[in-house]
Parts: C-alpha cells; structure tokens; sequence
C-alpha cells in the first residue's frame, strides 16, 4: 500500500511539472518577432514553392540573426536588410518560374491560433516578418525568428525535450 501511495505521489508530482512547464511555454513572448509565409492557395505547387521560400528564408535569417543581443537589435538588423530578403525572395521565385508575385512586409499583422505540439499559442497581431505569394489564399506556416525558435527541429523531437529547449531559449534570449 504504501509503495502505491508513492507511486500515485510521484506520478502527480511529474504530472504538475509539465502542467507548469506548458503552461510558462505557452505564450510567446510580447518581444518575439516572427516569420509568416502564406502561399497563393492550397494547391500542391503553391504550397511547394512556399516551402522553398520558408527554407531559403530560415536559412538566410538565421545567418543574419545568430549573433543577435535583444529585440532591439534582431529588428534593427531585420529593417536594414529587407532589401536582401526581398532580392532572396525574388530570387527563389523566379529559379521556380513563379510569376504570380508576392508582397514583404514588416511590421504587426495578424495571427490565426496554432497548436503544435501539444501547446496553444494565441491569436493576435504580433511583430512579424510577412511574405504573402500571390492572393494569399493557402495555409500559412510561421515561426518565431527571435528568439530564434525557427531553428528547432520540434519534429524530431519529443514534447517534454521541446518543451524544455522553448523555456531555456525564453530564458536566454528574454
């Protein structure tokens, strides 16, 4: 009986523990800045080509954004190279043909609600680096550029060590 008892102690004292951490990994914080690619529609090729924008961008973003010290400067450094991450951009598109165009803005747009992997990020208008191809008709993807959370390779991985590696990048970059 008393081992029982334990074990039911234990098990609720793990439970709370990742209850608490979920719920302090939750929220991204108020001075991320994110990257969002909305594709023309849903159609296969559309959504081929935003996924070439995505890893073109990623890779160029993070290279730009690695040595990063706060917010401040990660947009600094966002708001002067626009021109270079629009000619990326341009580029990627035109090596595919693309010809139905595509808009960059910087600056606050909206967010639908997204669940991955087991956590709720909200709703709302945040601070964003938006590529819209053509009529921006098709599922998105987005991701956080700073603290640079689009580096995680979140499939690969298991929720707890996700959860983990979100609250340690929080804690470093914030």
């Amino acid at each position: 009986m008393r081992k029982m008892i334990i074990s039911c102690v234990a098990i609720l004292l793990l439970y709370g523990l990742l209850s608490n951490m979920t719920a302090s990994a939750k929220m991204i914080p108020d001075e991320a800045i994110r990257l969002r690619v909305i594709p023309n529609s849903n159609s296969e090729y559309d959504q081929a080509i935003k996924g070439k924008v995505k890893d073109s961008l990623q890779g160029s973003m993070y290279e730009l954004l690695k040595d990063t010290k706060g917010v401040e400067d990660a947009r600094s450094v966002i708001i002067s190279h626009l021109p270079l991450i629009d000619e990326r951009i341009e580029n990627v598109l035109k090596e595919e043909g693309y010809t139905a165009g595509y808009t960059l803005d910087y600056g606050y747009h909206y967010f639908p609600e997204k669940q991955f992997e087991g956590i709720s990020y909200e709703e709302g208008e945040y601070e964003s680096l938006l590529v819209t191809l053509g009529e921006g008709k098709g599922d998105n993807w987005w991701c956080v550029l700073f603290p640079p959370l689009c580096l995680i390779e979140a499939e690969e991985s298991d929720t707890v060590e996700y959860k983990f590696f979100l609250q340690e990048l929080m804690e470093k970059y914030l």
